[in-house]
């Protein structure tokens, strides 16, 4: 897992330093992934933590929410995307139905409840974090990665014979 120090994390999340330390250690609403080992260290954050600390900062400044009530929705979010790739995460929302339901969806599929929600996108965010950690965005990726390397393959006809290899060897 790549982790990124605190310096970087504060140009990634737009949080001063102050704000990063009260939301990390002080309340520990969104805690840092490996905290400072010692006194003048720094703490490393992954890029799931990142985008829950950008989701928090667009849930407090846009929307003026308490992120204290919600100190469950974030947990609940950093677990869920523990299990989820990157990649995996381009074209989605995060859509708040409540204190502590959510889900994520596809921003293509028209939000069919009745019910009053707010929606995230996820992909600016996505877009951040990939350049902070170069992680690989989806035009990028154009398919599986290969496990092993292609070699090249040489029929029984063109293959050279015992005795050309040995010659070989003795020049070489």
């Amino acid at each position: 897992m790549q982790l990124v120090p605190k310096r970087q994390a504060l140009q990634l999340t737009g949080l001063t330093p102050a704000k990063l330390r009260e939301w990390t250690s002080r309340r520990a609403l969104i805690p840092a992934d490996q905290p400072p080992r010692k006194q003048g260290s720094s703490a490393q954050f992954s890029w799931q933590t990142i985008l829950v600390l950008r989701m928090a900062v667009i849930l407090k400044d846009k929307f003026r929410l308490e992120l204290q009530a919600h100190r469950y929705l974030f947990a609940g979010l950093r677990r869920e995307l523990k299990s989820r790739s990157f990649i995996a995460m381009w074209g989605q929302a995060l859509v708040l139905r409540g204190a502590n339901k959510w889900s994520f969806a596809d921003v293509n599929a028209t939000e069919t409840s009745q019910d009053d929600v707010i929606i995230l996108h996820l992909d600016p965010h996505l877009e951040v974090i990939a350049a902070g950690f170069a992680l690989p965005r989806p035009a990028e990726v154009t398919g599986q990665f290969d496990l092993f390397p292609a070699l090249a393959v040489t029929t029984p006809s063109t293959a050279p014979h015992v005795d050309q290899i040995e010659q070989l060897r003795r020049f070489a």
